[in-house]
């Protein structure tokens, strides 16, 4: 009940960060890194993929994996299920259940080549062979997973009109930063993800242009600023060095799944900008990331190997003395919780948040100017202005009485989106203006996927609203418990006090 068939079972692993030790015995910490091969046995009627660099399949149903480049313990992934394939470039094929295959190729065909040639004429040779991507069934409860070789999503990123085929970017974008160099401990998360969101920038830049990419890191600062707003600005999780290891006991270890937040992903890139900016030259800085992958390529690192040589890449901002900057110190970055003390410029967006700052205050008027409305086109907005304009309506909310009903007759393309990121926050505005006309919609969505990102804050919205939005919540989670991952169940049984 928790594949999009629902007919057969289905087999797959997560190991990032800790959880490959309940697969295989090995040294499960991304320091040490080593090759692997695997001989899996199937029943009939079942296939089984790896993140490997070759595979074959055998007679009874045997298939023998290997991977010839060393990844860290976290990275080995297997899948096993009801699933076929179908190529969608020269080194790339989608991989889905047999109901989702069709919707798959029609979304990537062509596009992933285009981002993977980018990424090499930035940071350097693409070493993994091939780039697939398996399409999980919809309870997979994360967006996306970069096991090498074949990358584990969500099927919420098939929109239908390849509005959201830019996601994979942070995906391909581990190739380099995760993959190839990767964060020596856990603490220092954020040398894979602060560089992997720097790397998804600058390829969007060159795909999309910086108006579109900086009106997406715009969304992405606005997070971290929702997220440092719930937690404290001084927690000591906003730090870029986070100490995972508890003080107090030798003996009880934390998991670092509960230290993952919104920090080493945004505040990381803010940290990565800030060093594009002392080097104050575009190509100077992406020359940099091109040396620093090669110089690492297949190792482990940390914070100081990183900064140690980015300072000896650069003499002259070392001699300068740099790395402490009253207020900008190096050290501050890493061990001081709190705001970014540099943010990046992003007024490029400015020229797309503009016009949607201006629509969403129409929608919120006591009278709405229907003549001012309607000369505003939006058939040609891509996705993060939309998300950008619903964003700006949802703190608006609740509007006026009746607003939420015309906006969504007048705008079919939002409130009838097959957009996963419009339609949660199309289920946010409904919930936070109780619009119960359209309470159907935050249930077909829910029934569709169990993303973590998408399924938690429309629990906390409901459970958060009116008498009837709290029974919908109740109705729909007995409904869809079944199709859940069993974290996702255990979150939303917090969230609703069921526990």
């Amino acid at each position: 009940e928790q594949t999009a068939g629902k007919q057969k079972p289905y087999m797959y692993t997560q190991g990032q960060a800790v959880l490959n030790r309940s697969f295989f015995p090995g040294f499960d910490t991304p320091s040490v890194k080593c090759t692997y091969s695997a001989t899996v046995k199937v029943p009939e009627g079942f296939t089984a993929v790896m993140s490997a660099t070759s595979w074959e399949k055998q007679k009874d149903n045997t298939f023998v994996f290997k991977m010839s480049q060393p990844i860290p313990s976290y990275l080995i992934a297997l899948a096993v299920g009801d699933i076929v394939s179908a190529d969608v470039g020269p080194r790339s094929r989608v991989w889905a259940e047999p109901c989702l295959i069709e919707a798959a190729k029609k979304e990537y065909d062509g596009v992933i080549e285009e981002f993977l040639a980018v990424g090499e004429k930035l940071f350097g040779p693409y070493v993994w062979g091939r780039y697939d991507i398996l399409f999980m069934p919809p309870s997979f409860p994360f967006g996306g997973m970069e096991n090498p070789c074949l990358t584990f999503v969500t099927p919420c990123l098939l929109a239908g009109d390849r509005s959201l085929v830019d996601v994979i970017i942070h995906e391909i974008s581990h190739s380099w930063f995760g993959n190839l160099v990767t964060n020596a401990t856990w603490g220092e998360f954020w040398l894979n993800e602060g560089f992997t969101m720097y790397a998804q920038r600058r390829i969007s830049t060159e795909v999309y242009g910086s108006a579109y990419t900086c009106l997406e890191a715009a969304t992405g600062r606005a997070l971290l600023r929702q997220h440092m707003d719930n937690t404290g600005e001084d927690h000591p999780l906003n730090k870029l060095r986070v100490v995972i290891e508890p003080e107090f006991s030798r003996f009880l270890g934390v998991n670092p799944d509960d230290t993952y937040n919104e920090t080493p992903y945004e505040k990381g890139y803010c940290f990565v900008s800030y060093l594009a900016h002392l080097v104050g030259d575009q190509s100077k800085f992406d020359a940099f990331l091109q040396a620093y992958v090669n110089r690492f390529k297949f190792q482990s690192i940390t914070a100081d190997d990183a900064l140690g040589f980015f300072l000896e890449y650069f003499p002259e901002l070392k001699e300068k003395g740099v790395d402490s900057i009253p207020g900008f110190e190096f050290d501050r970055w890493l061990n001081t919780p709190g705001w970014p003390p540099y943010l990046p410029d992003l007024s490029p967006g400015e020229q797309l948040m503009k016009p949607a700052d201006e629509l969403a205050e129409l929608w919120a008027a006591d009278s709405l100017n229907m003549e001012a409305i309607e000369a505003v086109d939006i058939t040609a907005w891509r996705t993060y202005q939309l998300v950008y304009f619903l964003d700006q309506v949802l703190q608006k909310s609740p509007l006026p009485e009746g607003n939420v009903e015309t906006l969504s007759k007048m705008y079919p393309k939002i409130s009838k989106a097959q957009n996963a990121e419009l339609r949660l926050r199309w289920c946010q505005i409904i919930l936070k203006n109780n619009l119960e006309a359209e309470y159907s919609k935050v249930k077909d969505f829910l029934h569709s996927q169990g993303k973590q990102k998408y399924t938690l804050p429309l629990y906390r919205a409901m459970w958060g609203g009116s008498e009837s939005a709290r029974a919908l919540a109740m109705e729909t989670f007995s409904a869809t418990a079944p199709q859940l991952h069993v974290n996702v169940q255990n979150y939303i049984k917090k969230i609703l006090g069921l526990e």
